[in-house]
């Protein structure tokens, strides 16, 4: 077998066999095959597609180029979510220590920010102590011990990867759907949860800027879990706008902690137990997605999910002095509030922008390896759809000097447009897909 026949074989346009596939997988992690074969065929795949079962078949190739968890000794189903990545997305934060408070182990790999995109651990790393590089012995004890564990994921895992998506990056082959779906799931799958929930974001602050693209790579990654066992439902969520109203590490944690307290935003909140729902019917907790927001409610009203996420921070080595006093977290020596330029009903609030904006105070990072500022950020104050009067806060910049505040402002002030017409706010979720549990709609595959 030669990697020039394969990818001639994807150029024009006919499917590859599994052995085919494993050839090439295997090539790439054990570097047999250069780095210019392997552009050449993620570039075929781009342009020719992937079946469905061609598309399985790099999963699990991936997935089997490093070693797989068994969460089994953990418990019959443990869950785990995903987000394709938003702007205030500090979903995790919320629902890792609800679904656990109310019974159900969370076990969760998660990573770190490119672009605008904020990721799961650079938050946690906000909170002074924790520790998000576990061993898989300590990633073990601490989902056993307390439920839950949200952790960096090792090297070991899916590495064929780690390698072709560093080739994707810079070959302008990343917009591919199977090769998307095949590196989110390989992770996953490796990561050994047996079920998940996905959500998928939708708009001008997600990769999927499209109701359809996003339906098109739901369906796809749901194919793909059930394919090899795995239970999966997707989620498509609103991301034209940031999620919540604070952008920035420790102001993301605050916000989390306001919202397992029953003081956040209504629409983290809502959309936390919508996730926790679906991962609870998953999970074999409840029978409907219904029955299971009655619980969670209770869960997160009655004070048990803080309390399990005070106890999941602790596990993992964080300072719960922060947790009681969130005031404590890193803050910005410069406040600055930006203020409304005109009267008027809000019709756009970019969440690109607002994402960007972010990272040039320093929030994220554009290179991976890059510190980042756990301080700085943005807190929104109107959202789509509300009446703003000319002179009111719009929203708050924390930043390290007075330049860099200023910047941001100027920046800011483009992901604003108003209306003198009342504007009715984007759904908070577009669609839930429930791959076996219902219908999936059909969508292409290339």
């Amino acid at each position: 077998m030669r990697a020039v026949d394969i990818i001639a074989k994807k150029r024009d346009g006919e499917a590859l066999s599994a052995e085919e596939i494993r050839y090439f997988v295997e090539g790439l992690t054990h570097d047999t095959i250069p780095d210019y074969q392997v552009a050449a065929w993620a570039m075929a795949v781009l342009l020719r597609g992937m079946t469905p079962q061609e598309t399985i078949a790099l999963t699990m190739a991936m997935v089997r180029s490093g070693e797989v968890l068994d969460l089994s000794r953990v418990g019959p189903r443990v869950v785990d979510k995903h987000s394709t990545g938003g702007v205030g997305d500090k979903t995790t934060l919320v629902v890792a220590p609800l679904v656990a408070a109310a019974g159900l182990p969370v076990a969760k790999m998660s990573g770190r920010g490119l672009g605008y995109s904020g990721g799961t651990l650079d938050k946690l790393e906000s909170i002074p102590g924790y520790r998000v590089s576990l061993s898989l012995e300590e990633f073990f004890q601490t989902v056993e011990r307390c439920g839950v564990v949200v952790a960096g994921q090792t090297a070991e895992l899916a590495p064929a990867d780690g390698k072709l998506y560093a080739l994707r990056d810079v070959t302008g082959t990343v917009p591919s759907l199977p090769l998307i779906a095949s590196s989110i799931m390989s992770k996953k799958i490796a990561a050994g949860a047996q079920a998940l929930v996905l959500d998928v974001k939708v708009g001008r602050g997600a990769f999927m800027a499209t109701i359809e693209d996003a339906r098109a790579l739901a369906e796809m990654m749901i194919r793909i879990g059930e394919g090899v066992g795995r239970r999966v439902t997707a989620v498509l969520s609103d991301m034209s706008q940031p999620l919540g109203r604070a952008v920035g590490n420790a102001l993301e944690v605050r916000e989390a902690i306001d919202t397992l307290r029953g003081t956040g935003p209504d629409d983290l909140a809502e959309h936390c137990l919508v996730i926790a729902s679906e991962m609870l019917v998953l999970g074999g907790l409840a029978e409907t997605a219904a029955e299971a927001r009655e619980r969670l409610s209770g869960v997160l009203a009655g004070g048990q999910a803080f309390a399990k996420f005070r106890e999941w921070i602790a596990a993992q080595g964080g300072d719960l002095s922060v947790i009681d006093d969130p005031a404590s977290l890193p803050r910005a020596p410069c406040l600055r509030v930006m203020r409304s330029p005109r009267t008027g009903y809000l019709e756009r609030l970019d969440a690109r922008e607002v994402g960007l904006t972010a990272v040039d105070l320093g929030a994220g990072r554009q290179r991976k390896g890059e510190a980042i500022d756990h301080a700085v950020g943005v807190v929104l104050g109107p959202k789509v759809g509300d009446l703003i009067r000319e002179g009111e806060e719009l929203c708050a910049v924390h930043a390290r000097d007075e330049s860099s505040a200023q910047a941001a402002e100027g920046r800011l002030l483009r992901a604003y447009a108003w209306s003198e017409l009342p504007v009715l706010p984007p759904p908070l979720i577009h669609d839930i897909l429930r791959g076996s549990q219902g219908t999936v709609r059909q969508s292409h595959w290339g």
